[in-house]
């Protein structure tokens, strides 16, 4: 494979860190804003921790965050990959695709900015609907402009439409989990729901064929949950 000169290399500094109600890279939602549930925030990193940086993003609904997918980096890059929304079969190439193992593993998410915590030395953007893994390096953040950034007729024709979800159940011992792991109501309201969307996007590997004897986990909002796929659907089985 050719190598890239030296005088067309950069180098890419964060800028700041995602904290996340996903503890892991598996179950986090394919594209954003399909768990608007999820929700954690962007901590800035010296020397970019100064409020003077996002003066007037306050006023924005939404960002753009560019990240880096650093659970990947040291896999290197593919030419082609197996998107998920094609069974995990077809292969098509990367840059067709949003597929993590990228030429620079950069990434680009839109999400809802909740709010914007500063200090004299530290800033926190509150955010909700990532699809972002805790510790994930962000290199960039941009306003989301709606009249240059949403076009209504633009086509991708292997995902033009939200996918299917399937129907999520909680087993009794799960909901009593759930009691135990969240005694505040407002807390246990949001983690079950959290739990629910993330499960109906059926973040099991797309070629996987499971039996109701195999069990799935994923750590969600601090919680290892875990759960089953049982006649068509998911059933929450723990809540640890």
């Amino acid at each position: 494979m050719k190598e890239i000169p030296t005088s067309q290399q950069y180098t890419i500094t964060p800028i700041g860190t995602v904290h996340s109600c996903f503890g892991e890279k598996f179950a986090v939602p394919r594209q954003p804003g399909l768990v608007p549930s999820a929700r954690g925030y962007i901590e800035l990193t010296p020397p970019f921790n100064h409020p003077d940086m996002v003066v007037g993003l306050e006023d924005c609904s939404h960002i753009w965050v560019q990240f880096l997918f650093h659970q990947c980096l040291d896999r290197g890059w593919q030419m082609k990959v197996r998107p998920p929304r094609l069974g995990g079969n077809k292969k098509m190439g990367v840059l067709a695709t949003r597929a993590t193992h990228r030429p620079n593993g950069l990434g680009m998410s839109v999400v809802r900015l909740t709010n914007i915590e500063t200090t004299h030395q530290s800033v926190r953007l509150h955010i909700q609907g990532l699809d972002l893994v805790e510790g994930t390096p962000v290199v960039d953040i941009k306003p989301y402009v709606p009249y240059a950034d949403s076009i209504t007729d633009a086509h991708y024709p292997f995902a033009q439409e939200k996918p299917d979800i399937m129907d999520v159940y909680f087993q009794d011992a799960a909901e009593q989990h759930l009691t135990l792991a969240k005694p505040n109501l407002e807390d246990r309201q949001w983690l079950r729901q959290l739990i629910i969307e993330v499960l109906q996007q059926d973040p099991k590997p797309a070629f996987h064929q499971p039996s109701p004897e195999r069990e799935y986990g994923a750590k969600l909002g601090g919680h290892n949950v875990k759960w089953r796929y049982l006649n068509q659907r998911i059933e929450v089985t723990a809540i640890e």
